[in-house]
């Protein structure tokens, strides 16, 4: 897989490598964010449904620098943005 990333005008293409073990990905349904003076850290939880007590499983941390954060942000909401507006016109055929 290639991305394409503008930046300043500048238009890179990186090759992207996905580790054996990272494939098939993890789920998560519950997400939590704290902030530093330094970096961001991101943990992906999967809340356990009809547990007796409300428990919390880590499955993915994630820390980044508030810079990669904001773009990160950025591509979030554009992605979601794009599958919203797809979703939407094929709701209307």
């Amino acid at each position: 897989m290639v991305i394409n990333q503008k930046n300043m005008g500048e238009e890179k293409k990186f090759k992207v490598v996905l580790k054996k073990d990272a494939e098939e990905g993890v789920y998560a349904n519950a997400v939590s964010v704290h902030f530093n003076q330094n970096e961001c850290v991101i943990d992906m939880a999967y809340l356990m449904p009809n547990a007796t007590e409300p428990t919390l499983k880590i499955v993915s941390r994630i820390n980044m620098s508030h810079r990669t954060a904001e773009s990160f942000l950025k591509v979030l909401s554009n992605s979601l943005l794009d599958f919203k507006n797809k979703t939407k016109d094929k709701t209307k055929e």
